[in-house]
């Protein structure tokens, strides 16, 4: 059976957050549009959803889950510091498509983490995401809604084709930007390193 595609209503939001909301407190999976592709969200703290998430994606346990967060100030509810270097990442480019890779805070999932002790953050650039990732007061998790190896999901329409019979809410917010990923920045030690070069070049990086 198909899930249901809820359009959000970018000046109402709170009917469609609401049903986001009851439906990942009750470890279901949603569809929703980031600031690059649309992604899966569940909720990072419930190992159920988690696991539910890798199953719809066909994710292998050794690649690590991304989270999306409202504000700065959530990064310290996953990792263990913030360096120097990170910071000024921080200020500089988020929101934004930046996803960064902290040590992780112990309690973390090792299904996040694909055990590898770090977790990669970011604050999404999206104004209907960060609303409602604001509404959710929490972190969401935010690895792309297609299936590993398919082609990344820039819209709802999509995004229903290839996982509305898996998951149990499409969040339509419009097409995404879509185009490149998140560049990805390990800043778990003092030592910078990309991971992937995506929408944010490493030429503004090393600015």
């Amino acid at each position: 059976m198909a899930s249901r595609i809820c359009r959000a209503d970018p000046v109402h939001v709170a009917p469609a957050f609401s049903l986001c909301r009851d439906i990942i407190m009750s470890g279901g999976v949603i569809v929703y549009p980031t600031d690059t592709f649309y992604g899966l969200g569940a909720n990072p703290n419930n190992p159920l959803a988690v696991k539910k998430l890798f199953e719809i994606k066909g994710r292998r346990a050794d690649q690590p889950i991304l989270l999306l967060i409202p504000d700065p100030v959530y990064v310290r509810d996953w990792a263990v510091e913030i360096t120097p270097q990170a910071e000024r990442l921080m200020k500089r480019f988020w929101p934004g498509p930046l996803t960064l890779v902290f040590k992780a805070r112990e309690g973390v999932m090792p299904a996040l983490t694909a055990g590898r002790g770090t977790i990669g953050l970011r604050v999404p650039g999206n104004a209907l995401t960060q609303k409602l990732l604001f509404y959710l007061g929490s972190a969401l998790t935010g690895t792309s809604a297609n299936i590993a190896g398919e082609p990344s999901i820039e819209t709802a329409a999509e995004a229903a084709a290839a996982v509305g019979s898996l998951v149990d809410l499409v969040l339509d917010g419009g097409r995404a930007p879509g185009d490149k990923p998140s560049t990805v920045v390990d800043v778990s030690s003092a030592r910078l390193k990309v991971i992937r070069t995506g929408a944010i070049p490493r030429e503004a990086l090393e600015e």
